[in-house]
């Protein structure tokens, strides 16, 4: 069963020095002067100010609660302003725990693009919270019925009611606030920076892993938009930083202006190598992933700790190409199922696809394995040799892995191989 997906992540943390700094939770952590910083998840920052807090996100409604908790054993200040980095559940939907009793609405500030991702969650409600299922090493079965799971996908209880295009600077007692848009791992994400008191909050633009710019399951993201904006921040010269997730950085202009700078220069690497195969006579999605050499740093922010390399290059074809994934075959396929076995009648039935499949495996090459194994499910999902076999290899797969989606999104299929349904 797939459980609350706090808890999937509770479990994570720890597990690798890399992993345990993107899944860093705790604070208050004063970044600056009257300015603090706190994580469950996703962190929120806080500036005090003589007209009252700007509050940089404000986490998922489940943990709102605890990091406004975390808040108030510092400040009892009301919340003047509320900025939100992006649409997402766990940056704008738990605002409502941070205010105190009587005090005046907030104004909530965002870029103009966010109202229009909410009309999306509120339409594909049911959609995200399947792919969310998968996401997080479940089945969209064992997530129907359980809405507690996750946030409902909605507009939240206090939206922006300020919105912005490309910039907007707002002071607020006696403090500067730029607020900057850069398409990232959303259309309407921004970044904000606070020159009097040197803080940067980038939101998910930096996460302590590989860039979030390429998630199977979710719409399109913009790495090239991200690389330019992780510069422009690094222009600032922001002696702390606070991220969308993992711990702060204190005080370390240098550090945080190499992170940044490295961060950008992955993404600039991974976009330019695909572009450049692209336009060597636009071969087929797959080969072009093939062709590109994914950058090595050894910094530990840039390990594929959620997100990875490859699928960013998915992305960056994803948005400068159409759907269509070059083989000729694929243009109109026939039924998966109805390929799958007579594959499988090629191969002398589908014990000789499973048997084939753990060769491989065995041999260590699990991509090549599990191509096999999809067509074997595929052929027979109601025989049990068949599911076991299928949901064994997948978990091997899964076992080998280093990003959480990719980690997760075959365990999800394992699951599914288990209950004889050959997708996931």
């Amino acid at each position: 069963m797939m459980g609350n997906p706090l808890e999937q992540f509770a479990l994570m943390r720890g597990k690798s020095p890399d992993e345990a700094k993107f899944f860093w939770s705790g604070g208050p952590v004063e970044v600056a002067e009257r300015t603090w910083f706190q994580s469950s998840f996703s962190g929120c920052t806080a500036f005090e100010t003589d007209a009252g807090i700007v509050l940089v996100d404000s986490g998922l409604v489940k943990v709102g609660a605890v990091l406004a908790a975390a808040l108030r054993q510092k400040t009892k200040a009301p919340i003047h302003t509320a900025i939100f980095t992006q649409g997402h559940v766990d940056h704008a939907f738990g605002l409502k725990h941070f205010l105190i009793p009587g005090q005046p609405t907030p104004r909530v500030i965002a870029q103009r693009a966010m109202p229009a991702r909410f009309a999306r969650y509120a339409l594909t409600s049911r959609h995200n919270q399947a792919i969310n299922a998968r996401q997080f090493g479940g089945t969209v079965r064992a997530a129907e019925g359980a809405e507690g799971n996750f946030d409902s996908f909605r507009t939240p209880d206090l939206p922006p009611d300020v919105l912005y295009d490309e910039r907007l600077d707002i002071r607020v007692g006696g403090l500067t606030f730029e607020i900057h848009h850069c398409r990232g791992e959303t259309d309407d994400h921004s970044w904000i920076f606070c020159p009097e008191r040197g803080v940067l909050c980038p939101g998910d633009l930096f996460i302590y892993s590989v860039p979030n710019a390429g998630n199977p399951q979710k719409v399109q993201r913009y790495p090239w938009d991200w690389a330019k904006g992780l510069r422009e921040m690094a222009a600032r010269e922001p002696s702390s930083l606070c991220p969308g997730h993992g711990g702060p950085v204190v005080g370390d202009a240098a550090l945080i202006g190499r992170m940044l700078h490295e961060t950008a220069d992955y993404l600039d690497d991974i976009v330019g190598q695909t572009l450049a195969a692209m336009a060597d006579g636009s071969p087929p999605h797959s080969d072009i992933v093939h062709r590109v050499t994914l950058p090595d740093p050894s910094a530990p922010w840039l390990q594929p700790v959620y997100d990875e390399g490859e699928f960013i290059i998915r992305n960056v074809i994803r948005y400068y190409g159409g759907w269509w994934n070059g083989r000729p075959s694929d243009l109109k396929p026939a039924p998966r199922q109805a390929l799958a076995r007579e594959v499988a009648a090629l191969a002398g039935g589908v014990a000789q696809l499973v048997a084939r499949a753990q060769a491989l495996a065995a041999a260590g090459d699990l991509r090549l394995a599990c191509h096999l194994a999809d067509y074997a499910l595929e052929a027979e999902p109601g025989t049990p040799a068949v599911q076991q076999a299928v949901s064994a290899l997948y978990e091997q797969r899964a076992a080998g892995e280093k990003s959480l989606m990719a980690t997760n999104l075959a365990r999800s299929a394992a699951a599914y191989a288990r209950e004889g349904r050959p997708f996931a």
